[in-house]
């Protein structure tokens, strides 16, 4: 990784202007800084937060980046205010500061991830709602910025990156047994999102699942939904035209709801005609006629676990490198049994 004397060498300035740049000294041009920055950029440098963080006051910002939730409605909005009161609760314990960023992914292609919290005198950051095609997810292994991912995966260990989440393989292995212990075969899957890594450790469950029962689950039985209540609505509607399976097993509690919408217009019944389990754990799930079954996520929990290791990195700190939080099946009128 490039060092400050050679992003001040290729940007012709001293060292002490390119670090009075990035600290956001007044005294700097906007010319010069932008400059500065492009440079970085350029060689792949950011300075060395970790350390600034054992000595300097200023570097005690937690960055909470939440890509995609001018995207979510109403029924799933909860989820991420559960997250963001866990993250506070948990930053008020050690007397940091937390700042939350809304963005999407035209946003981040706009800056870069070094420069965006650098910008702001963050020390350290909780991703949350980010893909794995989002360039803020891509640019994060070039970076030293200490880092915690909420539901997302990095393929390789980095000493400043963690990730939070539940065992989401085990999760979508013990809801698809529960439908295979109830003699259901025929089972419909309602996937989410094809580059979403949830989408991806859900799917790997309940193929392990189906492998535990010797069945085998066919391409065309896998939808995709987006995580989405209208386009897996859609979805099941079309797949109804020519299929009745006996089941849906969805990714999310939202296309669940999508789901039963479709099941009722096609004239059938839940759960004695198609049954349907949804994941998550929304409250509206809940108050369905009938109540889904479902994967109930703690995501207060996953808030505060993501920023108390957050801190530990910001700290130099040993921590996990992935936090497991728990999950619970809840068991309610949307399956029967055959």
């Amino acid at each position: 990784m490039a060092s400050i004397k050679d992003v001040a060498k290729k940007a012709g300035v001293s060292i002490g202007v390119v670090s009075r740049a990035f600290n956001n000294y007044p005294d700097i041009s906007e010319k010069t800084r932008q400059k500065i920055f492009e440079v970085a950029k350029e060689l792949n440098y950011s300075p060395n937060i970790v350390a600034k963080n054992l000595s300097s006051k200023k570097q005690m910002t937690i960055g909470l980046i939440s890509s995609g939730m001018l995207d979510s409605g109403e029924k799933d909005s909860h989820i991420s205010f559960d997250i963001f009161k866990g993250v506070y609760t948990a930053t008020k314990e050690n007397q940091y500061e937390l700042a939350i960023y809304l963005i999407d992914s035209q946003e981040q292609r706009g800056k870069s991830y070094a420069k965006f919290c650098l910008e702001r005198n963050i020390g350290g950051t909780i991703l949350q709602g980010i893909r794995t095609d989002d360039p803020y997810f891509e640019e994060l292994l070039d970076t030293n910025i200490p880092c915690v991912l909420i539901d997302i995966g990095v393929e390789k260990e980095h000493e400043l990156i963690r990730t939070v989440s539940i065992d989401n393989v085990g999760a979508s292995r013990k809801i698809a047994t529960y439908l295979l212990q109830k003699n259901h075969r025929d089972i419909a899957i309602m996937a989410g999102k094809r580059e979403a890594y949830v989408n991806n450790w859900r799917l790997k469950g309940v193929y392990e699942a189906f492998e535990e029962f010797n069945l085998s689950l066919p391409e065309e039985r896998i939808l995709y939904g987006e995580f989405s209540e209208e386009i897996a609505y859609q979805k099941a509607k079309e797949y109804l035209k020519d299929h009745k399976p006996t089941a849906f097993l969805c990714f999310s509690d939202l296309m669940a709801l999508g789901v039963l919408d479709a099941v009722k217009e096609a004239g059938l019944k839940v759960p004695e005609d198609i049954s349907i389990t949804g994941f998550d754990g929304l409250m509206i799930a809940g108050y369905t006629n009938p109540p889904i079954t479902t994967i109930k996520q703690n995501f207060f929990e996953i808030g505060q676990q993501a920023a108390r290791a957050v801190q530990r990195l910001m700290e130099g700190k040993e921590t996990e490198k992935h936090i497991f939080v728990d999950y619970e099946l809840i068991e309610r009128r949307s399956v029967s049994a055959l």
